[in-house]
């Protein structure tokens, strides 16, 4: 009998379990550690060169107009032998370009990496050219990075004697696999004893429960958090010296982030982002719409028939305005972000009168949330 009726009352707890599991999972804003933080010392690097793109169908620079591009001609040619100083150039089959990319973390010499090509110069199109031998600097003026290859680009312009017709940018490209890795990074992961988190969103809250999270998995006191953006992770000893594996266990940690109330507001477009935990005090709203139609017109006047009158011409303006008032509506308190919308959007009111109307509730204190504009 006592059997039965603890069966019965685990059957009951399992149900109780299992319905309530959904609410949890529905209210609970949770995500992967990896997906939250960045590592101290795994980052991309950006680097920046200037070359030239040759073999345009005189599409390039005027030599005339961009007096850095016949420079940097010249000097190249000198570089191969070819002495053109004080000749008169007037190839229009080149350009000059700005060529950028990133350096992924923990690249080797040899690695290719993918290029970006802009025009610098009045170049109409870069279609058909080849970027030549270009050194890519870091922001330490060290080079990096050489690219080299031909251009692909997504536009293109075709013209005619009386029209054409542009596609695109097709002053940009890119290099696919175009850059050749030359210099590494120095940046040892696996002798580290320490490194921080960075959160990709600051907050206090985010940041404890990460380093509780990562300290209830370790068993010791491995993580601790140093402000709302930054959580310091050092290395237990039974990781063998080695933090790579230290951080491949914990990135996969699941933690609740939180996030403070906001809404972002962009003027120009109307849109209207709120977060979960935005709140409203109770508030009474009232707006107005003024519309005014200025139409302009003419009256003719004619004289009579036989008589010296002349033909008048008299303007006429007319003017109408129009207020339409509102009664005060109850935007009631909010208890979610459900009800909040509900609320505003009894108004009956444009995006754009709601974002005058959330800028208002705000000045009286009765919104409990950050407005950031756009």
């Amino acid at each position: 009998m006592i059997s039965q009726k603890l069966r019965v009352l685990f059957a009951g707890l399992v149900a109780l379990t299992m319905s309530l599991a959904p609410l949890t999972a529905a209210h609970a804003a949770t995500a992967r550690i990896k997906d939250i933080v960045s590592i101290e010392g795994i980052r991309d690097n950006q680097l920046v060169g200037y070359g030239l793109v040759v073999g345009l169908n005189g599409t390039g620079d005027g030599l005339n107009n961009a007096p850095f591009t016949k420079q940097s001609l010249q000097a190249m040619l000198e570089r191969l032998g070819v002495n053109t100083r004080g000749e008169n150039m007037r190839t229009g089959n080149v350009a000059a370009v700005m060529v950028t990319a990133n350096l992924p973390p923990f690249q080797t010499q040899g690695t290719r990496i993918d290029i970006s090509v802009a025009s610098l110069g009045d170049a109409s199109s870069l279609q058909g050219g080849t970027l030549l031998v270009t050194p890519l600097l870091g922001a330490d003026g060290e080079v990096y990075a050489i690219a080299q290859g031909p251009v692909s680009i997504d536009g293109f312009k075709a013209s005619g004697n009386a029209a054409s017709v542009v596609s695109g940018v097709p002053t940009t490209g890119r290099i696919a696999g175009g850059g050749l890795i030359e210099r590494e990074i120095d940046f040892k992961l696996a002798s580290q004893r320490s490194l921080r988190l960075t959160l990709r969103n600051p907050d206090l809250t985010t940041a404890r429960r990460i380093a509780l999270s990562i300290n209830d998995f370790i068993g010791v006191p491995t993580a601790a958090p140093e402000d709302p953006a930054t959580v310091r992770v050092s290395l237990p000893p039974r990781f063998n010296g080695n933090i790579v594996d230290l951080l491949t266990d914990i990135e996969q940690l699941v933690v609740d982030t939180d996030q403070t109330a906001k809404i972002v507001i962009d003027q120009n477009s109307g849109i209207i982002v709120m977060g979960k935990d935005v709140r409203v005090s109770t508030v009474a709203v009232a707006q107005s719409n003024l519309t005014v139609t200025i139409s302009e017109g003419a009256t003719v006047s004619q004289p009579a028939p036989l008589s010296q009158g002349t033909t008048q011409v008299t303007p006429n303006t007319s003017i109408n305005v129009n207020q339409k008032n509102s009664d005060l509506a109850l935007v009631p308190e909010a208890v979610t972000l459900q009800q909040l919308v509900d609320g505003l959007n009894a108004l009956g009111i444009s995006p754009r009168d709601l974002i005058s109307i959330l800028q208002a509730i705000k000045a009286t204190g009765a919104l409990q949330a950050e407005i950031q504009v756009l």
